[in-house]
C-alpha cells in the first residue's frame, strides 16, 4: 500500500527536477529558497516522492537518560530478584548507588521489557473510600496466622497480631501463641500505650467479626461484649466492625500481612516464642522505616513526625 503524498512532498518533487534540469542557483532564485536547502532534499531524494516526506526530530538521546551501567544494575537486580516487588527493587537499588525517582524505574523496566506480560483482570469498581485526615482516626488490626513452616517446633502455634495506622500507615506488631479475645483484649492495650508513645491517640478500631473480636455472630453471647469491645469502651476507643465476608475493607492490614509473607515468613525460621518475637520487633522496626507512596515516598515512621 502506497503512503499518501502531501503537498509539501510534491511542491519538493517539482523544485528538485528543476534544479536537475536548470541547476541549483536558477532554482534557488525561482523558488526562493536556500541553496543548502536543495541540497539537502537533493541528497534525500532518490526518485520516489516518499523520499521527500519530513522524518522523525525525535532525538536519539537525552542528557538525563539512564546510563549504561544503571541499565545493567537494573538488569542484573532484576535477574537475581525476578519476583521481587517494585519498591523492594527500588529500595535494593538505591542501596547500590541508584538516585533515580521509582517512576523512572518503572518506566525504563517497562521500556527494557523486565516485566512479566500481565493477564487479563476483571474490571473492579470500588465504591469512593473515606480517607483519613489525621493520624490515630481510625485504625485497622487483625491477625495472621503464622506458617508451619516456619516454626521449628512443630507443636507450637503462633499468631501476629497487627495494628495499622490508616493515615501514617505506622504498624504494631505482637507475638500470642493462641488467637483468643484475651489475647485481643492485651492487645488492643498494648497498642494504645504503644501509639500514645508517639504522640498518637487512637480513637477508633477497625476490625472483622472473628470471634476473637466480637459475639456478633455467637448464638450463645451475641447480647454480650466480647473482651476487646470492653477493653475498648474503657478508655473511649469507638470499635468498627467492617461487612461481613468483605476482607478487602480491611485492605490495609491484609496487604500488610501479604508483604509480611514475603518479606518476612517466606526467609525465617523460629526456635522459641523469645527467638520469634526478638525477630518480629526487628521486623517492625524495618518496615515502619521503608518507603512508601502514600505518605509520598517517606517511610511511616518519617511521615507521623510531620504531625504529631
Amino acid at each position: 500500500m502506497s503512503k499518501s503524498i502531501t503537498q509539501d512532498m510534491a511542491y519538493r518533487q517539482s523544485l528538485i527536477k528543476y534544479a536537475e534540469k536548470y541547476g541549483v542557483s536558477r532554482a534557488s532564485r525561482k523558488y526562493n529558497k536556500s541553496r543548502s536547502y536543495i541540497y539537502f532534499w537533493k541528497t534525500r531524494w532518490d526518485g520516489t516522492v516518499q523520499s521527500l516526506s519530513c522524518q522523525s526530530r525525535r532525538p536519539h538521546s537525552h542528557p538525563n537518560q539512564h546510563t549504561e551501567a544503571e541499565l545493567k544494575l537494573i538488569r542484573d537486580m532484576r535477574r537475581r530478584n525476578p519476583n521481587l516487588g517494585m519498591v523492594e527493587l527500588w529500595h535494593r537499588l538505591r542501596q547500590r548507588g541508584y538516585t533515580r525517582r521509582p517512576e523512572s524505574l518503572f518506566r525504563i523496566m517497562r521500556k527494557q521489557g523486565l516485566f512479566p506480560p500481565a493477564g487479563k483482570k476483571e474490571i473492579y469498581r470500588p465504591k469512593p473510600y473515606e480517607q483519613m485526615t489525621y493520624p490515630g482516626q481510625r485504625v485497622q488490626v487483625d491477625v495472621k496466622v503464622v506458617p508451619l513452616r516456619c516454626i521449628a517446633e512443630p507443636e507450637l502455634r503462633l499468631f501476629q497480631y497487627t495494628a495499622i495506622d490508616e493515615f501514617t500507615r505506622l504498624r504494631f506488631l505482637a507475638l500470642y501463641p493462641e488467637q483468643s479475645t484475651y489475647s485481643s483484649a492485651d492487645f488492643l492495650k498494648k497498642l494504645f500505650k504503644w501509639y500514645s508513645h508517639r504522640g498518637i491517640r487512637v480513637e477508633c478500631i477497625q476490625t472483622d467479626n472473628g470471634f476473637e473480636f466480637t459475639n456478633r455472630f455467637s448464638n450463645s453471647k451475641r447480647d454480650l461484649p466480647a473482651l476487646l469491645e470492653a477493653a475498648a469502651a474503657n478508655p473511649g476507643i469507638r470499635h468498627k466492625l467492617i461487612r461481613p465476608y468483605t476482607p478487602r475493607h480491611n485492605g490495609k492490614v491484609e496487604r500488610s500481612h501479604r508483604e509480611d509473607q514475603k518479606r518476612f515468613y517466606s526467609c525465617h525460621s523460629f526456635y522459641s516464642l523469645d527467638d520469634f518475637s526478638k525477630q518480629l520487633a526487628v521486623h517492625n522496626r524495618r518496615s515502619n522505616n521503608f518507603p512508601m507512596r502514600p505518605p509520598g515516598w517517606l517511610s511511616p515512621s518519617e511521615f507521623s513526625v510531620q504531625y504529631v
